[in-house]
Order: C-alpha cells, then sequence, then structure tokens
C-alpha cells in the first residue's frame, strides 16, 4: 500500500485529537447532565464543546494542525 502525498493525513494532528477529546467529553457529560435533568451543566457542557471547537482551531493555526506535519516519504 503506498502513501499519496496529496493527502492532508485526516485529521491526524495534536490539535485534532485535542478538539476532538474536549468535545467527546463535552457529549458525554453533556449525555449524563441531560439523564439526570440538570439544565445547567448540560448548557455548560455545550459551553465545553465550543471551548474544543475554539481548541482545535487555535492550535491549527499555531503549528499543530495537519499542515504543519511534514509530508510523507516515499518507499
Amino acid at each position: 500500500m503506498s502513501i499519496d502525498p496529496s493527502d492532508p493525513g485526516h485529521g491526524h494532528s495534536a490539535a485534532a485529537w485535542t478538539a476532538v477529546t474536549i468535545m467527546l467529553a463535552a457529549f458525554t457529560i453533556g449525555t449524563i447532565a441531560f439523564f439526570f435533568e440538570l439544565a445547567w451543566l448540560v448548557w455548560a457542557s455545550f459551553g465545553l464543546l465550543i471551548v474544543g471547537v475554539i481548541v482545535g482551531y487555535v492550535l491549527s493555526k499555531v503549528g499543530y494542525g495537519v499542515s504543519a506535519l511534514p509530508a510523507p516519504h516515499g518507499n
């Protein structure tokens, strides 16, 4: 199997992993809070979700995104 050099990596970067981890935690907290009818915590988890999006964007702009990764070398 060869590696296509034009493939951007599909999010295999520190920015993507960090953003997805934060957003996954937000969804988990929000789901549990919704089950226990804690409206304030549902909204707080929504805020955490937005924080995850912002963190991913900022990290990608700082240089931790896919475009910052070195291009893979062919065999």
